[in-house]
């Protein structure tokens, strides 16, 4: 209710138990959200200063709510005045800043064309990031699978950060899925989205590669440089960080009791939503194989189907 003026739900849920009670102490409130003392302490202390909560004349430890409108209007007021003093400040910076340093539109904003020049557009990007590098991962590719790794492995051994995001189809060509593990395995952080929306690659949080996709190729790519759209990019990223499911990942020095080594990489699999005639070439199995040990795995974790085995694997650390 009150997110959007920067209130946490704990400090929400006090506000409201507050409202309910006219006037309370802090221990009284404690017990009616269920929360520490120290926890709802911080909270009303925080409430306080954004004109939510007062004290009572003549008891420090009585606290006595706002009412909402009156809060709302007064932290509103603030915030206002608040923005439009960064408003002029940042208007004041722009004048005095180097007109040297400005970019100019066409700077901000490249077309790149041709198979060979996006994927050595990539490559430039990624030789460029000196801390972090996120990835959203789905076919088709400028590069062979093996060589985008390169440049990754390149990256994680300068100590910089690789987060990627794959599409449950980037798995099924050939070798893709063991890429991936080897790049988990030097340090890459993995992450798998059944609705990975577009190809991207984004350097620092500073510069973009947006590559525009035929249904078979890449054919061209848009480096993008412009703030504004970098940021939003990112964000778009994080959000889908947020919603996807970490890529379990098998440990071949784990003991021989928790399973053999084909379950074990099948629960990874499973959890990538790939088709089973691609998990089955990955493990190198018949398809036939693969139904009766999916199933023999289903039953042992208790998973309504597949996807939910290689989640609860990963959780549960069998995977």
């Amino acid at each position: 209710m009150f997110e959007s003026l920067g209130l946490t739900p704990v400090e929400e849920s006090v506000y409201l138990a507050l409202l309910r009670r006219q006037q309370s102490s802090v221990p009284e409130l404690a017990q009616q959200v269920g929360e520490s003392l120290r926890v709802v302490r911080a909270a009303t202390d925080r409430l306080e200063d954004l004109g939510f909560v007062s004290r009572l004349v003549g008891s420090g430890t009585r606290l006595l709510a706002t009412r909402p409108d009156v809060a709302v209007n007064a932290l509103v007021v603030r915030r206002t005045e608040e923005f439009t003093a960064a408003r002029r400040a940042a208007e004041r910076i722009a004048e005095e800043f180097p007109q040297a340093l400005l970019t100019s539109p066409d700077e901000l904003l490249e077309i790149v064309t041709g198979r060979a020049a996006v994927e050595a557009q990539f490559v430039q990007l990624s030789h460029g990031v000196t801390n972090e590098l996120l990835v959203l991962d789905r076919p088709p590719y400028a590069q062979e699978v093996a060589s985008a790794n390169l440049s990754e492995n390149e990256l994680l051994g300068r100590a910089a950060s690789v987060r990627g995001i794959y599409a449950p189809e980037a798995f099924e060509l050939p070798g893709a899925f063991e890429q991936a593990m080897s790049a988990a395995a030097a340090g890459e952080q993995s992450r798998v989205h059944t609705d990975v929306p577009l190809k991207l690659a984004i350097g620092d949080r500073s510069v973009a590669l947006l590559p525009l996709a035929s249904e078979r190729a890449v054919d061209a790519a848009l480096v993008i440089r412009a703030p504004l759209v970098v940021s939003a990019l990112v964000k778009l990223f994080e959000m889908l960080w947020a919603q996807a499911t970490p890529l379990p990942v098998w440990d071949p020095e784990r003991p021989s009791t928790r399973g053999d080594e084909l379950d074990l990489r099948l629960l990874g699999l499973l959890a990538t939503g790939l088709k089973d005639e691609a998990i089955a070439r990955e493990l190198g199995v018949s398809v036939r194989t693969l139904g009766r040990r999916s199933a023999a795995l289903l039953t042992a974790l208790g998973a309504r189907n597949r996807f939910q085995a290689g989640l609860q694997a990963g959780r549960r650390g069998l995977a």
